[in-house]
């Protein structure tokens, strides 16, 4: 049996969505003769808790865990926060807040810490993991990023241990999406750039989430042609066993987002539309799961949809997916052509028409098309003909087998049974 070290920064309970495709992952690798090992941080404060994950961990895996300096707290109390207080994660790269200390913290994050703010974590990772492998063998190391700084305790064991390092992107790097509107300085980029380079070159196989991620990539570095693959970020099959998509009654729609929503990801033509229809009899209320910037809520308000709109906050997964299979409509956001969002597949799985808007996004516009799963639009498009569709529930999940993540696990298992 294969032993594989994943190095992944968010693990269960915390309810970061960017664990659930390693978590996923991982719990079907065994199948495939893969035993996990998993390098994660003792105690991570940022993100909400979801206790509910912990069912999807097996007690059996081997899980070490180190300490981290967890950036966000130093920035909780360098604004003025308590310990206690929530963060939001539009609210830590707010340009809307003038706050000097914020402005400042802002400054420093994109410039001092270098990949990300949770570099903090390498030193005792690469301690901690370096103890574990001086006794035990391992086959593969996978790191997840972001944090992409979890590459560089890869790169670092990988080449002390001479063991093949399997970097996953789930985002861009250097240039990733909320980085666009900060300037960082030229040494910064220099360095970001050399350390991103040095985990492409020492990778064994890199694996991105989208096409379009790994297309700018070997735009950049040529050789990732021979070595990169595509493993889309899918939905987990067993979180829809048994639920019902049987829709509360009610004489209004209910449109729902899941996940979070940024300024720049607002779709005014699609609030713009929904106070149409509720001037015209046609009533639309607008739930939103998860965190959604000021900005999108103040111009909902200034359209006089404030009533229409429930701002649900965090839910566990499973009370999530409950809740976007009893909607009557989903909107899925992408921030840019290499984003394919990851609650896409979900929203696609639950058979719920999706009305999705990204500017030239021709993959989340392929894979809509190929599943017959909704339409999409870009930000400044007129979307009246989304309501005047009649759509039908997609009862054909064919097209989705291959989004499940006991099939993509398989294709993982694959990858690394042929190195």
């Amino acid at each position: 049996m294969k032993k594989v070290l994943f190095i992944s920064y968010f693990w269960p309970p915390s309810g970061k969505a960017s664990l659930h495709w390693p978590l996923d992952i991982i719990r079907h690798l065994p199948k495939d003769e893969i035993e996990p090992i998993i390098l994660t941080v003792e105690e991570e404060t940022f993100t909400q808790k979801d206790e509910s994950l912990l069912n999807k961990v097996d007690p059996n895996w081997k899980i070490l865990k180190s300490k981290a300096l967890e950036p966000f707290d130093l920035y909780r109390k360098f604004i003025g926060k308590k310990s206690h207080e929530k963060l939001v994660a539009s609210e830590t790269i707010s340009l809307e807040n003038k706050n000097i200390a914020h402005r400042i913290s802002i400054w420093i994050r994109m410039n001092l810490f270098v990949p990300d703010a949770r570099v903090g974590w390498n030193f005792t990772a690469i301690s901690k993991a370096k103890d574990f492998l001086k006794n035990n063998k391992v086959d593969s190391i996978v790191s997840i990023g972001p944090p992409h700084s979890s590459h560089l305790i890869g790169l670092n064991l990988s080449k002390k241990f001479s063991i093949p390092h399997f970097p996953v992107l789930i985002d861009p790097w250097v240039d990733i999406i909320y980085y666009k509107n900060f300037n960082r300085n030229p040494l910064t980029l220099k360095l970001d750039n050399h350390f991103e380079k040095s985990v492409m070159q020492n990778a064994e196989q890199v694996i991105f989430v989208n096409k379009s991620t790994q297309q700018d990539y070997i735009n950049k570095y040529e050789f990732l042609k021979s070595k990169s693959s595509v493993l889309y970020w899918g939905y987990d099959e067993t979180a829809f066993t048994g639920l019902s998509s049987q829709k509360e009654y009610s004489k209004e729609k209910l449109l729902v987002h899941a996940g979070n929503i940024f300024a720049y990801q607002n779709p005014k033509k699609l609030w713009d539309q929904i106070k149409i229809e509720n001037e015209n009899g046609n009533k639309i209320k607008i739930m939103f799961i998860g965190t959604v910037d000021k900005e999108i809520l103040d111009y909902l308000t200034k359209l006089g949809l404030k009533d229409s709109v429930q701002v649900a906050g965090f839910l566990p997964y499973p009370k999530m997916i409950e809740q976007i299979c009893k909607a009557d409509m989903l909107l899925v956001c992408s921030s840019e052509p290499r984003h394919v969002p990851g609650k896409l597949f979900e929203a696609m799985r639950t058979g719920n028409p999706i009305i999705a808007f990204g500017n030239n996004n021709e993959e989340v516009k392929n894979i809509l098309k190929e599943a017959n799963a909704g339409m999409m639009f870009r930000y400044d498009e007129n979307v009246e003909e989304f309501f005047r569709t009649n759509f039908q529930k997609n009862e054909n999940q064919k097209a989705m087998l291959k989004y499940d993540r006991a099939t993509i696990s398989k294709e993982f298992s694959d990858i690394l049974n042929s190195h």
